[in-house]
């Protein structure tokens, strides 16, 4: 079961994709994140959220139930995009859900957002995880973080004109921050 974790929302129950397709964050995994992340940016009031690879939305719909304004959602399978839908039309979240590719999407919005969420799918290569985020740095707000999820087996450098923040594993899960 996914839900969200705190806020305005907090405790309500996701819907998830079915199937094997996407890999939730875990609720450990994401309370930790969005405690760093608070002190990183300050608190969620007024952020700009862009959740890349959304699955069920969960990781951009907590931004939105902690404060944020607003969240746009990406994601590129049609039966997942419908189930964020279904979340973000149940909860009554303002945030906009884009059924298409990351890499489609970066390439054709304007921002600016204040934190990007990134948590592809392993079988997403590092380099092309590397490629995206350094289509970001056009579309990023002052001071803005990005945080990509990733396998703690499969390490993440960051491009050119990112400076790393930190790092933690949460066993097979790390996350790393940069902004």
């Amino acid at each position: 079961m996914t839900r969200i974790i705190a806020g305005r929302w907090g405790g309500r129950r996701l819907a998830t994709p079915p199937g094997d397709g996407t890999r939730p964050t875990s609720d450990r995994v994401r309370e930790s994140l969005f405690s760093s992340l608070a002190s990183l940016l300050g608190g969620f009031e007024g952020v700009r959220v862009l959740d890349l690879f959304a699955g069920s939305g969960a990781l951009g719909l907590e931004a939105v139930s902690r404060g944020a304004d607003h969240a746009d959602l990406v994601e590129s399978d049609a039966r997942a995009a419908r189930v964020i839908q279904r979340n973000v039309a149940d909860l009554g979240v303002p945030a906009r859900v884009h059924r298409t590719t990351a890499q489609r999407f970066v390439a054709n919005e304007v921002g600016p957002w204040d934190l990007v969420l990134l948590d592809p799918p392993y079988a997403v290569t590092t380099a092309e995880v590397a490629a995206i985020v350094a289509q970001l740095r056009p579309l990023l707000a002052e001071d803005a973080v990005v945080v990509v999820e990733r396998s703690s087996r499969d390490p993440f450098t960051w491009p050119d004109g990112f400076e790393p923040l930190r790092d933690k594993a949460y066993g097979e899960t790390r996350l790393w921050y940069g902004r």
